[in-house]
């Protein structure tokens, strides 16, 4: 049996905050400098963080954010999300928030077309509205990523060719097609390939797994059976890689099979040690959901969002306006972990 070859490849930027981030991360979500507590009007605003999905690994994680964000400012904050990826529901929660009239919603949107006339009308109401993981969308007075999302999904299928011995067949998981992040990363990657390793192939266009790990495991179930000889896979939603990796392990297929992808290292970390999971590539949703309440504080207090921009929260110290859009800021809050460095995160 051909053993994988080590995927150690980890872009610059990558490598770079993989070290910066062990110690500010580990510290728990309120590892924010101290720009954060200086709102002098905190106790009489309202943030409503609106997540994909609630009760999943990732969206906790943030949710910790969005506690600890409120406890150091004084802020009334709180997370809401559907039971599922739907966007009818993330519509009718928002629907809902609007008549409460809260200071902001922040939005990490499941589609963000489907969005865009129900931030209107929020926006419409004077709430400020602040979206995370939807370049792009319409209607918010500010999108902040985590890093550029193209270079993200282009470390990806770096680590995975290296994983792959650069040839061989492949397939690319996405929480849905909306998903326009994950789209993103799966777009550049599969150019990336294309244009670089021109003997690894796609086999399929990307596979919607809901962001439900067992619908994961059902697909790369049926992956595995379609293509005998398939090389890698490549996750986006949280969930992905771990539901592949339980594929993978009941197939005994450790060490032929490359899988990796974003995912958090509690979820993965299990599956990372036998082997079935390669490497993670993460950011910290807790870091993310403070950084979008941050900017929303920053704007109903008045202020503004430009190049340089120090939010006072690690990855999030100096915002970058994203190339072709007005309101897209990107961070430098990317993390890359194998299974050993997955180790130094607590969460």
């Amino acid at each position: 049996m051909r053993k994988k070859r080590a995927a150690g490849v980890v872009a610059a930027g990558l490598a770079t905050l993989l070290l910066a981030a062990c110690g500010s991360v580990n510290d728990g979500a309120a590892a924010s400098g101290d720009k954060a507590s200086s709102g002098g009007s905190g106790s009489d605003q309202t943030m409503v963080t609106v997540v994909k999905v609630k009760g999943i690994a990732w969206f906790d994680r943030m949710d910790e954010g969005v506690v600890a964000y409120g406890e150091r400012t004084g802020i009334d904050t709180r997370t809401e999300g559907g039971d599922d990826v739907s966007p009818e529901k993330q519509i009718q929660i928002i629907q809902d928030l609007i008549a409460q009239k809260p200071t902001a919603i922040t939005v990490v949107p499941n589609s963000p077309e489907a969005l865009s006339a129900v931030l209107a009308q929020a926006k419409a109401q004077g709430i400020v509205v602040v979206a995370h993981e939807a370049t792009g969308i319409e209607n918010v007075d500010i999108d902040i990523e985590a890093f550029d999302n193209a270079d993200y999904g282009i470390d990806i299928m770096e680590n995975l060719a290296q994983c792959m011995d650069e040839e061989g067949k492949y397939v690319q998981f996405v929480g849905g097609l909306t998903a326009k992040t994950h789209m993103e990363w799966v777009g550049a990657a599969y150019d990336h390939q294309t244009e670089n390793y021109p003997n690894m192939t796609r086999v399929e266009t990307p596979i919607e797994s809901t962001d439900n790990e067992t619908a994961a495991y059902e697909r790369a179930k049926e992956i595995l059976a379609k293509y005998p000889d398939i090389k890698g896979f490549q996750g986006s939603a949280g969930n992905d890689v771990p539901g592949i990796a339980r594929a993978i392990e009941e197939a005994g297929l450790e060490d032929k099979v490359c899988n990796m992808g974003t995912s958090i290292p509690s979820a993965a970390a299990k599956y990372l040690a036998t082997g079935s999971i390669d490497k993670i590539f993460f950011w910290d949703p807790a870091l993310a959901g403070e950084a979008q309440l941050e900017i929303a504080r920053i704007l109903a207090e008045g202020g503004t969002i430009e190049e340089g921009t120090d939010l006072g929260i690690e990855g999030y110290n100096s915002l970058r306006k994203l190339d072709g859009y007005d309101n897209v800021f990107v961070g430098d809050a990317g993390i890359a972990a194998d299974a050993e460095a997955a180790k130094q995160y607590n969460f």
